[in-house]
C-alpha cells in the first residue's frame, strides 16, 4: 500500500501568494492609465487565475512513497525520485520555489546534485515510512539530520 502525505500549509504564505499579484497589477494598471472597466476586468482575471492555481496546488500537492520511489505531485508539476538515489534529507526554511506549501520543509538531495524541498504535514511518519522502503544495507538516510532548521 502506498503512503500518501499531504503538504503542510502556511496560511500566511497562501495569503501573500494571492494578494501580491493583485496589488502589483493594480499599481501597474493605475500607472499606465488603463480604463477603469478594462483594468478591473484584467485585474479580476489575473486574481481568479492565481486563485485557481493556488487551489490546484492546495488540492494536489502530495508526496507518495510507492515501492522504490518517492512521487511528488504539485499542480501541473511532478517528480519521481528513486528512494535508493536519496543521499540526504535535512530540515530547511528556504523560501525558494518548491512543491511545498509551508516553509517548514525537508531538503531532499538525490542522484548527482538533484535537490527538492517538500513539506509533509506528518514529517515523523513520512520519515519512518521512507526509511522502511530502503533496501537492506542501502542506508543513505542514516545521515538524516533531525535537528531544527536554521532560521
Amino acid at each position: 500500500m502506498d503512503g500518501v502525505y499531504r503538504s503542510k500549509i502556511d496560511a500566511w504564505l497562501v495569503i501573500i501568494l494571492v494578494s501580491v499579484p493583485a496589488v502589483l497589477l493594480d499599481f501597474i494598471l493605475d500607472g499606465i492609465g488603463v480604463e477603469d472597466r478594462l483594468g478591473t476586468l484584467l485585474e479580476l482575471s489575473v486574481v481568479v487565475a492565481v486563485l485557481a492555481l493556488i487551489l490546484w496546488l492546495y488540492w494536489s500537492t502530495r508526496y507518495t512513497i510507492s515501492g522504490d520511489f518517492l512521487l511528488v505531485k504539485s499542480g501541473p508539476f511532478s517528480w519521481v525520485i528513486p528512494i535508493e538515489d536519496i543521499t540526504s534529507i535535512e530540515p530547511t526554511r528556504n523560501a525558494m520555489s518548491s512543491p511545498a506549501l509551508s516553509l517548514d520543509r525537508l531538503l531532499i538531495s538525490y542522484g548527482h546534485g538533484g535537490e527538492l524541498m517538500i513539506s509533509p504535514k506528518d514529517r515523523a511518519r513520512f520519515m519512518t515510512e521512507l526509511k522502511k522502503h530502503l533496501k537492506p544495507g542501502a542506508g543513505p538516510l542514516d545521515t538524516v539530520q533531525e535537528r531544527k532548521p536554521n532560521v
